[in-house]
């Protein structure tokens, strides 16, 4: 379906269609959530912590719908615990693939460092445990505006050295989609700081690994990314929140900036429509240029995180293979 699309920083009006090569189920979800106007979008900016919370509850209210549903359609079971604090969900699949017997996979939601606090961050975790057959832990880590920035870090490593000393490093795989993806790489940045011993391999889709306007495709796909639309207006403001006191391009912040030397093997995931396309392909790059072991999977006509947002299509099930024999080699 047509979409008259005004890119505002190119000076261009352009009518982009749907993506020919994608598959029937993707382009009917295409279909059902039209794409914002760019205007609407750049207007969308929560100033206020009352504002924040408000835009914070509907977004949340939302999503929890769509993980009650996905709980039943893959039939997870899910248990909440807490770890010093830290709440994490642990999700297990009816079967555990035979290669992911012992091993766990730790999940970072994504959601901007603002949304899906609760049990709307098990979303990837439900496909991750049913698509891979291995036992998920999700970090349900603390977010502004409650809580300062530097908390999700803070409880992303608690949660790994506790599972670290359950498991063992050997046993465990990190990762997660959008803010999730980047939080797991400041995490393995900060282990490796740490002389930490590191997970088997890692999964990064579609990171959000500069929060800073510094980007590629934040111009060139500005209007085309049907999800995240443009990096102005409510995704600037959720960089500002997070940030805090901090740059934008404080390594903790934006781990793009940081060492990514001796860091575990990584999967990552983008489409050609992605908003975070650079972002990807920045951190692949930094990732080879250490000699760290990647796989780059950009898929034709996907925006920010589709493989998840619409998870009922061959292009899902495709992203969770790859991840699925990526680990496996890994082990």
């Amino acid at each position: 379906m047509p979409d008259n699309t005004n890119n505002s920083s190119l000076g261009l009006s352009r009518t982009i269609d749907t993506p020919a090569n994608l598959s029937d189920e993707m382009k009917q979800a295409m279909s059902q959530f039209p794409t914002p106007s760019l205007n609407a979008v750049k207007a969308n900016s929560p100033s206020t912590k009352a504002q924040w919370v408000e835009q914070i509850h509907l977004v949340n209210t939302q999503q929890k719908k769509k993980v009650k549903a996905m709980r039943k359609q893959f039939n997870v079971a899910v248990e909440l615990i807490s770890v010093a604090g830290v709440h994490i969900r642990k999700v297990t699949p009816t079967d555990i693939s035979s290669g992911f017997e012992g091993k766990v996979y730790i999940d970072f939601h994504g959601g901007a460092y603002v949304f899906f606090a609760g049990l709307p961050s098990i979303e990837e975790g439900i496909l991750i445990a049913s698509r891979l057959g291995i036992v998920v832990y999700c970090v349900d880590y603390r977010m502004p505006p409650s809580s300062p920035s530097h908390q999700a870090l803070d409880d992303a490593f608690t949660a790994y050295c506790h599972l670290k000393d359950s498991y063992g490093a050997n046993n465990i795989f990190v990762g997660g989609t959008s803010a999730g993806g980047g939080l797991a790489l400041s995490l393995l940045q900060k282990l490796k700081k740490q002389s930490i011993k590191l997970p088997i391999a890692a999964y990064t889709g579609t990171p959000w690994a500069d929060l800073s306007n510094n980007s590629d495709s934040l111009v060139i796909n500005e209007g085309i990314d049907r999800i995240l639309v443009s990096y102005q207006g409510l995704l600037k403001a959720a960089a500002m929140l997070y940030a805090g006191k901090h740059s934008l391009t404080e390594p903790r912040v934006s781990p793009v900036y940081g060492d990514f030397t001796g860091l575990p093997p990584t999967i990552l995931v983008t489409g050609t429509r992605d908003l975070f396309l650079s972002d990807t392909v920045r951190v692949n790059r930094k990732l080879r240029e250490c000699g760290i072991h990647t796989q780059l999977e950009v898929f034709e006509g996907l925006s920010h995180a589709d493989y998840l947002v619409a998870h009922n299509t061959p292009e899902s099930v495709t992203v969770y293979k790859e991840i699925k024999q990526f680990f496996l080699n890994a082990i």
